[in-house]
Order: structure tokens, then C-alpha cells, then sequence
């Protein structure tokens, strides 16, 4: 059975999952929705995707349409996951679920009861350098002692990864720590028990914190500390150092290296060394096995909690 596929948000994101789904038997992107029309329009035809529109409710509609990627804006996802679960869809929303513990709940809920398949693309669970330490963890042959971790981009201004401009305003917390917070629980393999963060100044534009630093404990004895900065001229991207108990390993995003720099081959570790692929796999296999996927809803709500408990402590709530 073809699995029939509409996609939202045809930027940075919503192209690296059509190009992931590419390489996927068994798929096929019949509606691609996105902000500006003649751009979505150049899109699609470059994917054969044969319906275009500018609203999410258009491709919801569709009654052969049985699974929805969301690449959206951060403040759209919890709202649109909400509404292609009550269309009868599978969903999978990119990260982060939501920007708010109270939506991150709804959409959990509704999820529960759905009878559908929903996922968050944690995509950091799927990354092969990441599963190649989470199998050792797995294993008993490596206990996570500590993780250091540094997430820098250069964004004084508004822009996607493509260096376009946004419609929308990214934000450390509720996104790229996302990444971080779900991943070292699922690593350490232990619910986090303690959380503190300290943010910078307000950009008096953007109206977000450009720097964050963030510590973690894990009901294990685990400690994690992540650096967040939009003002980092550079190396740019997400930098995980894990230190165990029999070695150090550091992952840059699908690579991987031990503590003196020597690189690890992780080329065997799943069917392709694309994290984004990986996820989307997941997800369709998930759909057509009837299970529940890794990084589905329920398995991320924890790291969302946190969150929560972060920003009521930088905001002195």
C-alpha cells in the first residue's frame, strides 16, 4: 500500500524531508503546503507534487491524504498537530512540539485516544552517531557520566537556515535546548530530576534571550550542561561531548569521533547516514506496523515538562 503524504511548510526542513522521503518505498507527497504560493508552486514541480495550496485545511481535506509532516513555524505546530489528528491523520510535527507546557499536554492527549501515529522530530534519537552510543548504552557497555554540549548559531537577525528571511522567531529554550533536554534522558536512560537555566539580555528586536546556559541531573546521577548562543560567530551547529565511564565520544550531528578526535564508523549503524531520513522511516513504519514510534508524542512529553520548568525560572514565576 502507498502511504499518501501532504507536507506543510516547504522551507529549510520541509526540503530536507523531501528529499529523505525520496529515498522511501512505498510513499508519495501529494499536497506540499506553504506560505508564499508561487514559491511552493516551483517546489512541488521540481518533486511532482501535484497539489499546491497556501492552507494546511486544504491538504486536510484530501481525502487519500493519510499522513502529515509539519515543518512550520514553532508557534503553529502544537495547533496543527491538533487539527491533522482530528482529520483522521497521522502526523509527524518537527521539533518542538509545542512552545508551551498547557499546549504540549493537548496535543499529548488528543494523541492518546487518536488511534493514530504522532511523532515529534526529535531528530537527534535517530542521528547514527547518537544510536551508536545509545546501543552501547543499551548494551551496559557505556554509562553516561556527563554531557557537555554546545549548540551556536550567528542569528543577530531573522533567518532561516537557508539564510532567508523568517516569518516567525526561532527561540533557544523551546527549540534547540528541546533537542538536548529529550536526548540526554533518553541517553542516560533516566527521567531528569533537577534543571536550572541563566538566559542574556533580550534582543530588543527580536524580543528573545541570544545566549542560555542550561544544567541538567538525571535521577541516575547524570549531569548535562548545554551553552546555547544565536550571537556565535562561528564553528556553527550542535557539538555533543559525551563522557562515560569507558570512553569519550563527541557527535556532530550524523558523525562521530572519540575523545582524541579519531573517527568512528557509524556507516553501519542504520539503512542510511541521514538523521532526517532516518526519522521519517520511522515514522512510516511505524504507521504501516501499527506501533508506536520512537520519539512519538507520549515518549517526548517529559522533555516538554522541563521546558516548562525552565522558563517559569527564567521568568520568575
Amino acid at each position: 500500500m502507498t502511504i499518501k503524504v501532504a507536507l506543510a511548510g516547504a522551507g529549510a526542513f520541509g526540503i530536507k524531508h523531501l528529499d529523505g522521503i525520496r529515498n522511501i518505498d512505498g510513499l508519495e507527497v501529494v499536497s506540499l503546503v506553504s506560505r508564499e504560493l508561487d514559491a511552493t508552486r516551483e517546489i512541488a514541480a521540481k518533486y511532482g507534487i501535484p497539489h499546491v495550496t497556501t492552507e494546511l485545511e486544504d491538504s486536510l481535506a484530501i481525502r487519500e491524504v493519510d499522513a502529515v509532516i509539519l515543518c512550520t513555524p514553532t508557534q503553529l505546530h502544537a495547533s496543527q498537530t491538533i487539527a491533522a489528528l482530528k482529520a483522521g491523520k497521522h502526523v509527524q510535527v518537527e521539533i518542538p512540539l509545542a512552545d508551551s507546557w498547557r499546549e504540549a499536554q493537548a496535543v499529548a492527549e488528543l494523541a492518546a485516544g487518536s488511534g493514530k501515529v504522532a511523532m515529534c522530530g526529535h531528530t537527534r534519537r535517530f542521528n547514527p552517531s547518537h544510536q551508536w552510543v545509545h546501543r552501547r548504552r543499551v548494551a551496559g557497555e557505556f554509562n553516561i557520566q556527563q554531557m557537555d554540549v554546545q549548540t551556536y548559531f550567528f542569528r543577530r537577525t531573522n533567518m532561516n537556515a537557508l539564510g532567508q528571511p523568517r516569518s516567525w522567531t526561532d527561540h533557544l529554550l523551546w527549540h534547540h535546548a528541546a533537542h538536548t533536554v529529550d536526548l540526554f534522558a533518553y541517553q542516560a536512560r533516566s527521567a531528569i530530576v533537577k534543571a536550572n537555566a541563566i538566559q542574556g539580555p533580550i534582543h530588543p528586536v527580536l524580543g528573545i534571550a541570544m545566549d542560555m546556559s542550561i544544567q541538567l541531573k538525571a535521577a541516575n546521577g547524570a549531569i548535562c550542561t548545554l551553552s546555547l548562543s544565536f550571537n556565535n560567530d562561528g564553528p556553527l551547529g550542535t557539538f555533543f561531548r559525551y563522557i562515560g565511564d569507558t570512553g569519550t565520544y563527541i557527535a556532530r550531528y550524523d558523525d562521530l569521533f572519540n575523545g582524541r578526535e579519531e573517527q568512528i564508523d557509524v556507516s553501519k549503524v542504520d539503512v542510511s547516514m541521514n538523521g532526517i531520513e532516518l526519522q521519517d522511516r520511522e515514522f512510516f513504519a511505524a504507521i504501516r506496523e501499527g506501533r508506536e514510534p520512537n520519539s512519538s508524542v507520549a515518549q517526548v512529553l517529559p522533555c516538554y515538562q522541563v521546558l516548562h520548568g525552565l522558563e517559569q525560572q527564567l521568568n520568575g514565576d
